[in-house]
């Protein structure tokens, strides 16, 4: 079907033309995943809600701004996508669903994320970038398992102290804010392993290396007069970066290299038949 004549009929809300869109998507697939992206969808179907062992539901891309309260049947459901919908608030059914690992809110008009969200315990992904959030809402502090932030393109300008209550994070991406500084709570936080702050307006960054975890920093685009220094063996993407992140042990003139540090021989020559 072509997407201009789905266009049109997405605006008739009966549920033949519905069906239309779905192209005839009567039962539940064998994967237990349903693919909706795409389909111009300006409300979810109902019967969608009855395929109750559904696991992944992917409606990205869509005219969505509300959800049915039926969703809540969908308790076996692990990964939900609403991103590049016309979302201004998160519908309060998605919060019932306990078993979300997995949770794409990015690209809609989100301002603020509901209290309700704090029942989703078993989330492990959540991205929320190119929303309308001015602040990082404390709420996401309160999701124990959280392992990947991803809250870029926003207007963060801080982040609160409770993040560092987080200790299954490892990955925040907050490129495209407002930081004028590094945020001082994940100073604080040993375990994480990606950091990335590009493009905001950060004009110092504190010492890094005391982090344990860190294997990449992403601090590119951003006004500062000095890279971060980094542990040996963490990478670093930004102005400066090439530059030896602390200086070698010297002796004498001698400069000491740990064996982990040589070069590696360059590979040997394919030998060809005698």
């Amino acid at each position: 079907m072509g997407n201009s004549l789905k266009a049109i009929v997405a605006f008739v809300p009966s549920n033949e033309c519905q069906k239309y869109l779905l192209e005839d998507l009567e039962e539940m697939p064998v994967d237990k995943m349903v693919d909706l992206s795409g389909s111009q969808l300006r409300r979810l179907p109902l019967h969608i809600c009855s395929f109750r062992e559904l696991v992944k539901l992917y409606l990205s891309d869509n005219n969505l701004n509300h959800l049915p309260p039926e969703l809540e049947q969908l308790q076996n459901l692990q990964i939900l996508a609403l991103d590049f919908n016309n979302f201004k608030a998160l519908p309060l059914v998605v919060c019932t669903l306990k078993q979300l690992c997995i949770l794409y809110l990015g690209n809609n008009k989100l301002c603020s994320l509901p209290l309700e969200l704090r029942l989703l315990q078993n989330l492990k992904t959540l991205w929320i970038e190119s929303n309308c959030l001015q602040c990082l809402p404390e709420v996401v502090c309160e999701l124990s398992l959280l392992k990947t932030l991803h809250a870029g393109s926003n207007a963060l300008r801080t982040l609160p102290a409770q993040l560092r209550r987080l200790q299954e994070l490892r990955t925040i991406w907050l490129s495209g804010n407002l930081l004028s500084e590094f945020p001082p709570v994940l100073l604080d936080m040993p375990f994480l392993e990606v950091i990335d702050v590009d493009r905001n307006s950060i004009r110092f960054f504190p010492s890094l290396a005391h982090l344990p975890g860190l294997k990449l920093v992403i601090y590119d685009h951003n006004p500062c007069r000095n890279a971060p220094k980094v542990a040996k063996g963490v990478r670093r993407v930004g102005r400066w970066s090439e530059e030896t992140p602390e200086p070698r042990k010297r002796s004498g003139a001698v400069i000491e290299i740990t064996l982990d540090e040589k070069p590696s021989p360059p590979p040997a020559a394919k030998l060809e038949p005698e």
